[in-house]
């Protein structure tokens, strides 16, 4: 019998996408769980926004592994990832303290810590992106109502300059994660 693929999925403290971003990686769980495993790693941020947007639960409910940050190698994503364990490394959504942090080579959170080791072992790193194209949006607060967000020029550079980095995908919509785990595990 073939040994379980393992991924490791971080969450940030992104709100925009987080909702549906859940669900995607539900239906994946679902999917793929004679083959995948999948591992939850949220950041300090992302455990206060999964808290904000009332998920923590759900989110518990359908992932069996989830830590999380204590700092920036506690738990210890980063040495996994350099040693081989998992498959890629999906940060979805990535906010854009966390898309800068990768991109400036910061790795003083668990998740820009582990998407830059993640890099120098050649393992896949996949973003989302919440901050991806420069101009006005429209995100979903908690309680449903709509706030309206500038993307500023700054944000997206530091997308495109990810987006040239070795082994590393922008992805643009959390749907794109099923077309992602498809590739690999089809």
């Amino acid at each position: 019998m073939e040994k379980r693929k393992i991924v490791a999925w971080g969450i940030t403290g992104a709100g925009d996408k987080i909702v549906e971003t859940l669900k995607v990686m539900e239906k994946i769980n679902a999917k793929y769980q004679d083959q995948v495993d999948i591992e939850v790693y949220v950041s300090k941020a992302g455990d206060q926004v999964v808290k904000y947007y009332g998920i923590s639960n759900e989110l518990e409910s359908n992932f069996e592994n989830i830590w999380v940050e204590i700092n920036a190698n506690s738990p210890f994503l980063a040495g996994q990832i350099q040693l081989g364990k998992y498959e890629f490394l999906l940060i979805a959504p990535a906010s854009s303290n966390t898309v800068s942090k990768i991109s400036m080579r910061m790795g003083d959170t668990l998740i820009s810590n582990a998407a830059i080791m993640g890099q120098k072992a050649d393992i896949p790193i996949y973003i989302l992106p919440t901050d991806y194209e420069e101009g006005v949006t429209i995100t979903k607060l908690p309680d449903g109502k709509d706030l309206k967000i500038t993307i500023r020029k700054e944000d997206v550079e530091h997308v495109q300059k990810l987006a040239k980095m070795h082994d590393t995908v922008i992805i643009k919509d959390p749907k794109d994660i099923i077309k992602l785990f498809a590739k690999h595990f089809d």
